[in-house]
C-alpha cells in the first residue's frame, strides 16, 4: 500500500462472493488489487493469491494448486499464499494433520511461486499499473502550503472566507498553523475549485501581469478595481488612456469588467494599475 504522504485515504475492501467452488479470498485478494489500481490508488506493485492443497497418504503426498470446494473439505491442507512478484505478503494455512514437513513446504512454495506469477501476467493483460488518477467522481483529498501570514487571509475576517468557499464548493476544509490547507470534498471538481479559491484569495498581485478586473469605485482621480479576490489597485487617472481624461466616468462605470496591468505594489502592499499599452 501507498503511504500517507502519497495516498493520504482510508481504504476499505469489499467483497461479495455469490458462489464459490475454490478459495474465495485469495479470488478477493485479486480483485482488491486490480479495484484499487482501477481506481487511481498507487499501489507499489499488484498482489495475487492462491490456494494450495494437500492430500497425503503415509509417506505418500501431493501437493495440489488452486484447490476445489471438495479438495479444500477432503484434504489434508488448506495454504494461501499472497504476494507480488517480488516476493510473499501474507500467508495463511490450516491443516488436518499432525504437522508438515520441509520438503512439502518447499514444494507447496514453488507451486504457489509459479502459480502466482500465471496470475499476475494475466492480471497485467487487463490492468499493467495503476491510474494515474482517481475518477473525477470520487472523493478527493487535495493539500496547499500558503505562508503563515498568509492564514488570516484565507480564514477572513470573523471565518467569512473559509466558511464563504466550505458553503460555495461543499468542501471541508482544516488550515494548520503552519499554512497548510487540507482540503477534502466529494468529487475532484469540488476541490479543485476550493484550491483554487484559496489560491486567489492568498495570491499575490504580480509586476506586469495582466488581469481582468471589476470596477469597485470611481473616484476623481482614477478607479479602484479589483484584480484578486479582496485586493483593489488603483487606475490612476493618467493611466485610464493614452488620450487626456478630464472625467474617469467618461471612460468608465462601476461593475464594468476591463483589463489591468499591474504597474507597482509598494511596501504596505498598494497596487498601481494601467490600462495603457494592453492588446
Amino acid at each position: 500500500m501507498p503511504s500517507v504522504e502519497d495516498f493520504p485515504y482510508t481504504v476499505r475492501m469489499v467483497s461479495e462472493i455469490t458462489e464459490s467452488n475454490g478459495s474465495s479470498s485469495m479470488a478477493s485478494v485479486c480483485t482488491a488489487s486490480l479495484a484499487m489500481m482501477d481506481a487511481g490508488v498507487p499501489l507499489k506493485a499488484p498482489v495475487a493469491g492462491i490456494a494450495m492443497g494437500l492430500v497425503k497418504e503415509g509417506d505418500k503426498f501431493t501437493v495440489l494448486t488452486d484447490i476445489l470446494g471438495d479438495e479444500d473439505h477432503l484434504g489434508d491442507m488448506d495454504f494461501k499464499v499472497a504476494g507480488s512478484e517480488e516476493g510473499i505478503t501474507a500467508l495463511q494455512m490450516d491443516i488436518k494433520i499432525q504437522g508438515i514437513t520441509e520438503e512439502i513446504m518447499e514444494i507447496a512454495l514453488e507451486q504457489a511461486l509459479d502459480a502466482r506469477i500465471t496470475i499476475l501476467k494475466q492480471m497485467n493483460e487487463v490492468m499493467p499499473k495503476h491510474r494515474d488518477q482517481m475518477p473525477d467522481n470520487a472523493p478527493t483529498y487535495l493539500t496547499l502550503k500558503i505562508p503563515s501570514d498568509k492564514i488570516a487571509e484565507a480564514i477572513g475576517k470573523g471565518g467569512a472566507t473559509i466558511r464563504g468557499i466550505c458553503d460555495e464548493t461543499g468542501a471541508d476544509v482544516d488550515i494548520g498553523d503552519t499554512g497548510l490547507i487540507s482540503i477534502f470534498a466529494l468529487t475532484k471538481v469540488a476541490a479543485e475549485k476550493a484550491k483554487g479559491m484559496f489560491e486567489a484569495v492568498t495570491a499575490e498581485a504580480e509586476i506586469g501581469t495582466i488581469y481582468n478586473g471589476k470596477v469597485n469605485k470611481i473616484v476623481d482621480f482614477g478607479a479602484f478595481v479589483n484584480v484578486l479576490p479582496g485586493k483593489d489597485g488603483l487606475v490612476h487617472i493618467s493611466q485610464i488612456s493614452d488620450e487626456r481624461v478630464e472625467n474617469v466616468s467618461d471612460f468608465l462605470k462601476e461593475g464594468q469588467t476591463i483589463k489591468v496591468k499591474v504597474l507597482d505594489v509598494d511596501n504596505k502592499g498598494r497596487i498601481k494599475l494601467t490600462m495603457k499599452g494592453i492588446e
